[in-house]
C-alpha cells in the first residue's frame, strides 16, 4: 500500500489518495487493485454510515419477524459488496461487486416471497439491472481492449488518446447502458418504484442512498478520461434531464408514499447524471454535494414511510392526514428531511440545490436543461411538503386509522441522526466541505473549482421561482394527480409497457420455440447442429480477411489410392440402405484414414486409428445385427435431398478448411519445443506418445475417466436388458 503522487488536494483525513494492488489474474491483466480517494471516500461515507443507521433502524422493525437474521446477513453481503465496488481500481473486479450487488437487491426485494407482487418486483430488478451488467460487460471489455488496460486510472491516463479510436463510442454505449440500468435512468427508469415491495429498510439502503447510485459513481468515476468528448456530455446531459422531469411527472400519479418518495429518488439520480455531464468545474462540486444532501434527507424520509406504515398499517396519502399529534418524533424527523430535500436555507440541500444553479449557469451549451431541472425542483418542493407537511399537519378530510401509536425509539433514532446531520452540515457546510471538494476533484481533476457557501443571487431568484411553483404543485397536488391519473397513453407507451407486454408473451413464444426445436427426432437435432456450424463457420470466413489457396502439388501414389478409398467408402455409405452394410462401409473410411496416416509417415496414428475403428466395428455391428430383428421392415429415410445437401455442404466446408489451414505457414515453435523435451523430461523417444501420455496426461486421464464411468452407467442397462432377456426365455 502506496501513497500516489501529483493529487490535488489532501484527503479529508490529511492522507493523499492511496493505492494497493494484489496480483490475480495477471495473464488477463485483472488485479485485486483498490484505489481509496475522494470519491471513494464519499461513497464509503455513505455506504457504512446510512448502513449502519439501516442495521439500527431494521433490529427495531424486524422485532420478532422471521427471516430476521437472513436480512442483515443479505445487507452484510450487499455492504461488503458495494464498499468493492467503489474502491477497486480495475473494471473487472468492478464489474463481479457490481453483478453481486444485483444478486443480493434481488433477494432483498424478494424478502417477503410467499407474495407475488414482490417476486415479480425482485424478478424485474434481476432483469434489468443484471441485464445491464451483461452489457457493461462488453463495455468493460472493450475499454480494456481499447486502452490496453483493465486499471481504472490508467484509463483515466490514457483517456485524451484514446478518443480518436472508432470502437470508442461503442464502449461508451455499453457503459451507458450498464450505467443507466444500474441508477433507473430513462427509458429503464420503472423499475426502482416497484423494487418498494422490499421491506422499508431495503428501501432506505439500496434504492435511496447507495446501490442505485452505483451506475451515478461508475460515470463520475469514467468523466475525467472522456469528459471533453461530445458524445458524453450530450447523453448524460439529455438522459439526466428527461429522466428527472419525466420520474416527477410519473410522481404526481401516486398515492402510496413509500412509490412517490421513489419516483422522486429516480428523478434525483437523473439530475446527477445530469451535472456528471454538465461542462464546467462547477458541476463537479454540485454533483459531490448533491450526493451527499441525497442520502442524508432521502434516508430518512423512507424510514418516515416506514414508521408510518408500521404504526397505521397504511401508506396511502389519502388515509393520512394530521398525524403530527400521534406520531410527533416521526413528524419531526419528515420536517427535518423535508426541509433539506426542498432546499430551504440551513439545511444541506439548500447548499447543493446553490452549486446545481450555479453548474447549469456555467454550462452555458445546454441552457434548455435549466428549464427541465427547475420543473423536476418544483415537484422535489411539493413531495417534500407532502411528505412533512400533508401527512403529518395538515387535517384534511381522512379520518385516521384507529389505535395508532408513535414508532419506537428504535425506529426514531437512527432516522433523527441522519436527517439532523443534513441540517448540520446546512448550518456549518464547513464540516462537510472538504469531502465535497476532494470528491470533485476526483470527478474533474484538471478544473481548480471552487465551493460557493452563501447564495448567488442568480441562484436565489431561481430557488424563489422553483418555491412558489412547488408550493402551486404542492397545494393542487390531488387536481394534478386526477388528470395525470388520465391520461391513459402514460401505461400504453414506453419501455415499462413493452416489459409488461413481453412477459406475458414469453410463455407463448416458450412454446412456440419448444415446439419446433424440442421435437423429439433426433435427425431433425443432428441437422439444426450441423446447420449452425455450417452458417456460422462460412459468415466467419466471408467475414475474414482473404484466403490465399494453397498451389497444386501430386501427392504420392499411396496418398492418392488412401484418399479414393475415403471417398468411395462415404459415398457408398450415404447411398446404402442397410444398416449392416452401412456401418461397415464407414468401417472403410477408418480403414482409408489409418492407410492414409501410414503413408505420411505416422505409424502410431495409424495403428491407434485402425484399432480403435476395428474394435468400433465389431461393437456396433453386434448390436445391429441384434436390432435389426427388431425394427420394422422396409424403413424409410426422410428428406433424403436436404440431408444429402447439407452433408455435402458440410464436407466441402470441411474440405476448404482443411486446405487452408495447409496453406498456412507451418510454425516450427510446437514441434521444436515437445522434440526438446520428449527426451530429457520424458525419457521417451516417441513423441506422439511422450505427448498422450505425459504432457497430455490430464487429459488422456480424463478420457479414459469418462470411458470408464459410460461403462460404470451402463451396468444397470446392460443387467436390465441380461434379465428382460431371460425372462422372455432367452429371446432379444
Amino acid at each position: 500500500m502506496g501513497a500516489e503522487s501529483g493529487m490535488m488536494g489532501t484527503m479529508v483525513a490529511g492522507l493523499a489518495p492511496f493505492h494497493v494492488v494484489l496480483p490475480w489474474v495477471p495473464s488477463l491483466g485483472v488485479d485485486l487493485a483498490f484505489r481509496i480517494d475522494g470519491l471513494s471516500l464519499l461513497m464509503l461515507a455513505l455506504i457504512v454510515g446510512i448502513g449502519l443507521a439501516v442495521f439500527a433502524y431494521g433490529s427495531a422493525y424486524m422485532a420478532g419477524a422471521a427471516g430476521r437474521p437472513r436480512l442483515f446477513g443479505l445487507l452484510t453481503a450487499f455492504m461488503l459488496a458495494m464498499a468493492g465496488a467503489v474502491t477497486t481500481d480495475n473494471l473487472v473486479v468492478l464489474f463481479a461487486f457490481w453483478e453481486l450487488t444485483s444478486v443480493v437487491s434481488f433477494l432483498l426485494v424478494g424478502f417477503k416471497h410467499e407474495y407475488e407482487p414482490n417476486r415479480r418486483a425482485a424478478q424485474q430488478a434481476l432483469l434489468l439491472t443484471a441485464g445491464g451488467g451483461l452489457v457493461l460487460l462488453a463495455g468493460v471489455l472493450l475499454l480494456g481492449a481499447i486502452g490496453g488496460t483493465y486499471s481504472i486510472q490508467a484509463l483515466i491516463a490514457r483517456g485524451p488518446d484514446l478518443a480518436a479510436h472508432p470502437l470508442l463510442p461503442v464502449a461508451l454505449a455499453c457503459v451507458f447502458v450498464g450505467a443507466f440500468t444500474k441508477s433507473a435512468q430513462w427509458p429503464f427508469h420503472f423499475w426502482l418504484p416497484n423494487a418498494m415491495a422490499a421491506p422499508t429498510p431495503v428501501s432506505a439502503y439500496l434504492h435511496s442512498a447507495t446501490m442505485v447510485k452505483l451506475g451515478v459513481y461508475l460515470l463520475a468515476r469514467l468523466n475525467p478520461a472522456f469528459d471533453s468528448l461530445f458524445m458524453w456530455e450530450a447523453t448524460l446531459v439529455t438522459v439526466g434531464a428527461v429522466t428527472a422531469l419525466w420520474a416527477m411527472a410519473l410522481a404526481l400519479r401516486e398515492r402510496d408514499l413509500k412509490r412517490i418518495l421513489a419516483w422522486s429518488t429516480v428523478s434525483s439520480l437523473g439530475t446527477l447524471v445530469l451535472l456528471i455531464g454538465l461542462p464546467g468545474p462547477g458541476a463537479a462540486e454540485a454533483a459531490a454535494a448533491f450526493l451527499l444532501a441525497h442520502a442524508l434527507y432521502k434516508a430518512p424520509l423512507f424510514f418516515v414511510a416506514g414508521n408510518v406504515d408500521h404504526c397505521t398499517g397504511t401508506r396511502s396519502i389519502d388515509r393520512l392526514a394530521g398525524m403530527a399529534r400521534v406520531m410527533p418524533w416521526t413528524a419531526a424527523i419528515a420536517l427535518a428531511a423535508g426541509l433539506s430535500m426542498a432546499g430551504v436555507p440551513l439545511s444541506l440541500g439548500y447548499v447543493a440545490k446553490d452549486l446545481i444553479a450555479i453548474a447549469k449557469t456555467e454550462g452555458l451549451a445546454f441552457e434548455w436543461v435549466s428549464w427541465a431541472t427547475m420543473v423536476a425542483g418544483a415537484v422535489s418542493v411539493a413531495v417534500a411538503s407532502v411528505a412533512a407537511v400533508r401527512v403529518f399537519w395538515h387535517r384534511g378530510g381522512a379520518s385516521l386509522p384507529s389505535g395508532i401509536h408513535e414508532a419506537s425509539p428504535g425506529m426514531i433514532a437512527p432516522p433523527l441522526a441522519v436527517a439532523a446531520l443534513g441540517i448540520v452540515f446546512g448550518v456549518a457546510p464547513s464540516l462537510a466541505l472538504p469531502l465535497i471538494r476532494d470528491a470533485a476533484r476526483a470527478m474533474l481533476p484538471d478544473e481548480p473549482g471552487r465551493v460557493v457557501v452563501f447564495p448567488d443571487p442568480t441562484g436565489t431568484q431561481g430557488t424563489f421561482l422553483v418555491f412558489g411553483l412547488g408550493l402551486a404543485i404542492f397545494l393542487g397536488w390531488d387536481r394534478l394527480h386526477r388528470w395525470m391519473e388520465g391520461l391513459g397513453w402514460f401505461d400504453r407507451f414506453g419501455l415499462a409497457a413493452f416489459y409488461t407486454r413481453s412477459m406475458k408473451r414469453i410463455p407463448t413464444v416458450a412454446r412456440v420455440v419448444t415446439t419446433r426445436l424440442q421435437h423429439g427426432r433426433l435427425p431433425g437435432y443432428l441437422a439444426l447442429a450441423v446447420g449452425t456450424l455450417i452458417a456460422a463457420v462460412t459468415a466467419a470466413a466471408l467475414a475474414g480477411p482473404a484466403v490465399t489457396w494453397p498451389a497444386w502439388s501430386a501427392p504420392p501414389a499411396a496418398v492418392i489410392g488412401a484418399s479414393a478409398l475415403i471417398a468411395a467408402a462415404s459415398l457408398a455409405a450415404c447411398l446404402l440402405r442397410d444398416p449392416f452394410v452401412m456401418l461397415l462401409a464407414t468401417g472403410l473410411t477408418g480403414l482409408g484414414t489409418a492407410v492414409l496416416a501410414l503413408s505420411l509417415g505416422a505409424p502410431d496414428v495409424a495403428f491407434t486409428q485402425f484399432a480403435v475403428e476395428v474394435a468400433f466395428v465389431v461393437v456396433v455391428a453386434a448390436v445391429l445385427l441384434r436390432v435389426r430383428a427388431c425394427s420394422p421392415p422396409g424403413a424409410v429415410v426422410e428428406h433424403a435431398r436436404a440431408r444429402a445437401l447439407m452433408a455435402g455442404a458440410l464436407g466441402a466446408l470441411v474440405a476448404a478448411l482443411i486446405l487452408i489451414a495447409a496453406s498456412a505457414p507451418l510454425d516450427e515453435a510446437m514441434p521444436r519445443y515437445f522434440g526438446e523435451r520428449a527426451m530429457p523430461q520424458a525419457f521417451g523417444r516417441n513423441v506422439v506418445n511422450v505427448i498422450i501420455v505425459d504432457f497430455r496426461a490430464l487429459d488422456t486421464l480424463g478420457e479414459i475417466a469418462v470411458v470408464a464411468l459410460t461403462f460404470i452407467g451402463a451396468r444397470p442397462l446392460l443387467r436390465w436388458l441380461r434379465a428382460r432377456e431371460s425372462e422372455n426365455g432367452g429371446a432379444a
